[in-house]
């Protein structure tokens, strides 16, 4: 029987593909838990509706991301703080404080998104943001001594 899988089911299938397995499997096991539906032309036009849905999203995510990416390269965030001997911080610039720069420029992104070094030096740094699957950001952050 053929069966289209609706959950991720480790070492059996993933989310919408199609699959070949024994009826008994099928109807006592991967039906009656929902992992999967029989393959029929109603439930291949349902996954198909749905694939078309989250590619149009995937998209608009997509396009979003590169945006942001666009205006993240044009921004430039200063901070102060203080400064030892040799040029070293006391303490260093978190992910947070980042974050909340970020957010007064009126950008929202996660502060695991932020993808950096720690940066305990005066100067300029560039700071990775992840935006989406592999659209990446590059933000700029100036430090200077208070």
């Amino acid at each position: 029987m053929q069966v289209i899988f609706l959950k991720d089911l480790k070492g059996q299938g993933k989310k919408g593909e199609i699959k070949e397995v024994s009826d008994g499997y099928a109807k006592n096991f991967l039906i009656t838990k929902g992992y999967a539906v029989k393959k029929t032309e109603t439930s291949l036009n349902k996954l198909e509706k749905e694939n078309a849905e989250n590619k149009k999203i995937d998209e608009e995510m997509r396009e979003n991301a590169k945006e942001l990416a666009n205006k993240l390269s044009k921004i430039t965030i200063k901070f102060k703080a203080k400064n030892g001997k040799n040029g070293k911080m006391f303490g260093s610039i978190s992910s947070k404080q980042i974050k909340e720069k970020l957010s007064e420029e009126g950008i929202s992104v996660d502060k695991k998104q932020i993808l950096m070094e720690q940066i305990n030096t005066l100067g300029y740094h560039n700071v990775e943001i992840n935006l989406y699957k592999d659209i990446k950001g590059t933000l700029k952050v100036f430090v200077e001594e208070e």
